[in-house]
């Protein structure tokens, strides 16, 4: 069983910190005692997360940092293993999908821009590789930590309008099982590497394509509600409890694994 206040003394470095789940997560790590790093590619957003966590009473530094810059990511690595000692647990929570890479109305599949696709895939799935690479390394030393990774219902199954994402995605899915293996075999067994599978949230990022601008549900939107048996979008801090889950000693044996927090969306096929 997880106790309240089980992560007390433990270092947490979420990436993408600021951002609607990521900042849901540094919270919750916060409560349960983690001292919580967040990164995020504006520091504004940072500070942000960061304030509300001291504010509730938690400890929390806030660092600027571009996921896909290694330097950036060793020399804030460095940092904080300066100040604080260990990275005990990674939460790469840096990723989303852009307009420019979503098949539209006014923008078909083929006219879709190389660039902005190679940006989707690279936020999600190098967003991911080189902060496991990084912080990992420090957890290799300790031969200890938890990395949690950021999947989602788009690694199961391929969304309409979204393929640089779902795509991404998938490769995020698949290179958490691959993680799980290679710490295991080659590092060390305490070293878990794990995702949850978030279904579908409401957020700045998304809701171009699941509200209309008479602030009703765009038939994307009435799909997904109809396709998911609790009939609603989840709520950012409803992530919060597997993550936590996952980066315990409760889930000692838990590694490789895929957790869906979906409002049962992934069981249903609609019939």
């Amino acid at each position: 069983m997880m106790e309240r206040g089980e992560l007390k003394g433990k270092v947490a470095v979420v990436t993408g910190g600021g951002g609607i789940i990521g900042s849901a997560i540094a919270a919750g790590l916060a409560r349960e005692g983690a001292a919580v790093v967040i990164l995020n590619r504006t520091q504004e957003k940072s500070e942000t997360t960061a304030r509300r966590i001291v504010d509730e009473g938690g400890t929390a530094l806030a660092l600027t940092l571009d996921v896909l810059d290694r330097a950036a990511a060793e020399r804030a690595a460095a940092w904080i293993r300066d100040r604080l000692g260990s990275v005990d647990i990674l939460v790469n929570g840096a990723g989303g999908n852009h307009p420019e890479a979503t098949v539209s109305e006014t923008q078909s599949f083929f006219d879709l821009p190389t660039a902005a696709i190679r940006r989707v895939t690279e936020l999600n799935f190098l967003g991911t590789v080189i902060p496991t690479q990084v912080f990992g390394r420090i957890m290799a030393e300790q031969k200890t930590g938890s990395i949690i990774n950021i999947a989602s219902m788009a690694s199961y199954h391929p969304l309409t309008n979204t393929p640089a994402y779902c795509a991404a995605k998938s490769a995020v899915a698949n290179f958490t099982e691959w993680a799980a293996a290679y710490f295991c075999r080659n590092v060390s067994e305490r070293v878990r590497v794990n995702a949850i599978a978030p279904g579908f949230l409401l957020t700045e990022q998304n809701r171009y394509l699941l509200v209309g601008s008479d602030g009703e549900d765009t038939p994307r939107g009435r799909a997904i509600k109809e396709t998911t048996p609790m009939g609603r979008y989840g709520r950012p801090d409803e992530m919060v409890g597997a993550v936590l889950y996952l980066c315990s000693d409760a889930a000692s044996f838990v590694t490789g694994a895929v957790i869906p927090v979906d409002g049962g969306f992934r069981a249903y096929w609609g019939a």
